[in-house]
Order: C-alpha cells, then structure tokens, then sequence
C-alpha cells in the first residue's frame, strides 16, 4: 500500500509542476507538459512492477499511436477559448478528440493497427 501512495504522490508532483512551470512561463510549461513525463513514469513504474517487457513495450506502442489524434485539440484549444469561453472550449476539445480518435482508429486499421 505504501509503494502505490508513493507512486500517486510522484505522479501528481508530475502534474502539480507543470502547472506551476505553467504559471511563471507559458513556453515553459508548454515544453514541460509536452514532455512525456507521465508516459516515462508509467514505464518506470511498470518495470519496477516486474511486468512483462511485451506489456511495457506495448504500453509505449498503443501511446504514440494514442498521442496523434490528440493533437488537433491543441490548435482548437487557442482558436476557440477567446471565442466561447473556457468550460465551452474544453468540453469542444474533448469531443474532438474523441471524433479524431475515432476517425484515426478507423484509419490505421487499415494498416493492421488496431486501438479499439
């Protein structure tokens, strides 16, 4: 139980900093949170955990192929925000995202990639 609230404390110390990177540096932050420090520490936390190193190269796989169709959201984000406020923008964001990754799902299926 310990090692579990140690690694919740790590993980959102991750998340905490960011923000607060955030607050003093609008590039910063953005170079900090774009950095795939969450995806890093649930590497490291897998490994430590003695998975398998199939589950943790497929943890790393299904992320990058997850990644992409999250990225439109950060050009609408700044588009939208002076435009319909911020509660309205992220609620659009999170539906685009979620119309992109269905889209892009479909799309690499072709190619045998299969994220559903």
């Amino acid at each position: 139980m310990a090692w579990l609230i140690i690694k919740y404390l790590l993980t959102s110390a991750v998340v905490v900093a960011v923000s607060e990177f955030a607050k003093r540096s609008d590039r910063i932050g953005g170079l900090v949170a774009a950095l795939p420090l969450v995806t890093l520490l649930a590497l490291i936390w897998l490994y430590i955990d003695k998975q398998p190193e199939q589950k943790i190269a497929n943890h790393a796989w299904y992320t990058f192929w997850y990644v992409v169709p999250t990225l439109p959201m950060f050009l609408a984000f700044p588009a939208l925000l002076p435009r319909i406020g911020f509660w309205p923008t992220l609620l659009a964001c999170v539906a685009i995202t979620i119309a992109c990754f269905g889209l892009f799902a479909l799309l690499v299926r072709r190619f045998g990639i299969d994220l559903l």
